[in-house]
């Protein structure tokens, strides 16, 4: 394998979670003591409750308070700048030294205009901005919300979050041990989720007859409400709402469910649990409002879009799956292909310094990938689904 020129790569974030583990770890096999990752912030207790660690952190893990933290920054030949104060890059800037913003969309509002000078400033007060400084969008419509403050306007990749890649010996066996019954849900039960969608979604599907159980891994604020109208629907025989498990049972139960549904709206920045549930060869129903479904959903091919909010829409494509046990199949393991063979934290991490190394020697490169992760990034609509 060709060595990379870059020997250190910085990533600065609010705290390494189980979806940028891999990743880091990639990059760290590829580096060594070359890759740091630098966090500004403690874990919340929310994400504790939800099964993120934070203990038995990787010696590749600084704190952001370490006297060193900064000279390694400023040093660095690559520098991925996420969740984390603007301050930590300005010494790179005034140098233009290659710096990537990783960011998800930051208009998730759809009435967020006023927010433009905002944006428009912060990124504009740093010096040179348009020199060395690159978005990686960890959503679809990242590209276009970052292009309405003018910023990053052709200089954006795709991007996006990359947890646990698992490889089956044989995914066909997977698949046929499956529960065809078995449909699940995973997240927070937040209204911009929409749990409650599921539960329109199961009185329809037992007054036409349809044998299912539907299972919630989460907990949230609506959990009251989602048992509330489980209970007065008479559905506690179909519906079953399992609490909240670590990402190990999470990925255990995706193992056994034929298909995954996913109706987050726009606030959903990518949503790691896509990548999840492809990677354990689900047939996933997801709303196209969600910023990982562009890039990583082919409708038709490797699973099902829907109009984010039409629950008609959303129902037929689930009722079409229980009719079609072979295209449910079909989209299974096409969906399994995409995550083991592009979109996984060990091409990411090969395909981003190969880009690094482009963009280092000649700003103005375009990077030889046609598709997939380290693309160039359109400028994607919200409307681009509702127009087809």
């Amino acid at each position: 394998m060709k060595k990379s020129k870059i020997e250190s790569v910085v990533f600065i974030s609010n705290y390494l979670t189980h979806h940028q583990q891999p990743f880091s770890e990639a990059l760290y096999s590829k580096l060594g003591n070359g890759y740091i990752f630098v966090e500004t912030e403690e874990m919340t207790e929310e994400r504790k409750k939800l099964g993120y660690r934070d203990d038995n952190k990787p010696s590749y893990v600084m704190h952001y308070t370490d006297p060193d933290c900064q000279d390694l920054i400023d040093r660095a030949d690559v520098v991925i700048w996420g969740s984390a104060p603007i301050k930590f890059i300005y010494n790179r800037k005034r140098a233009c030294k290659l710096t990537f913003r990783y960011s998800e969309r930051i208009y998730k509002a759809k009435s967020q205009i006023y927010k433009l000078p905002r944006y428009f400033y912060s990124f504009h007060k740093i010096p040179k901005l348009n020199k060395s400084f690159y978005l990686l969008c960890a959503s679809a419509y990242a590209s276009a919300d970052y292009a309405k403050a003018l910023t990053f306007i052709d200089m954006a990749y795709k991007w996006g979050y990359f947890p646990e890649t698992k490889r089956y010996d044989d995914v066909d066996a997977l698949i046929a041990s499956k529960d065809p019954k078995k449909i699940l849900w995973c997240g927070r039960f937040l209204d911009w989720k929409h749990p409650d969608y599921m539960i329109s979604l199961a009185e329809r599907l037992r007054a036409d007859g349809y044998d299912f159980q539907i299972d919630f891994i989460g907990t949230g604020e609506m959990e009251d409400q989602l048992q509330d109208m489980i209970a007065k629907r008479g559905l506690s025989n179909k519906v079953h709402l399992l609490g909240s498990m670590s990402p190990e049972e999470v990925r255990s139960n995706m193992e056994k469910a034929s298909i995954y549904l996913f109706t987050s709206d726009r606030h959903e920045g990518w949503g790691a649990v896509l990548n999840e549930s492809m990677n354990s060869a689900c047939a996933v129903v997801a709303s196209h409002a969600i910023g990982a479904v562009p890039y990583l959903i082919e409708d038709g091919a490797n699973g099902l879009i829907y109009r984010d909010g039409d629950l008609d829409d959303l129902y037929e494509k689930v009722k079409y799956l229980l009719d079609h046990p072979d295209r449910r199949v079909e989209l299974s393991k096409n969906a399994y292909s995409t995550i083991v063979d592009e979109w996984n934290a060990e091409n990411a991490a090969e395909k981003f310094l190969a880009l690094s190394e482009e963009l280092i020697d000649s700003p103005k490169a375009v990077f030889s990938t046609e598709k997939g992760v380290c693309s160039k990034a359109e400028l994607l609509s919200d409307g681009w689904f509702l127009k087809k």
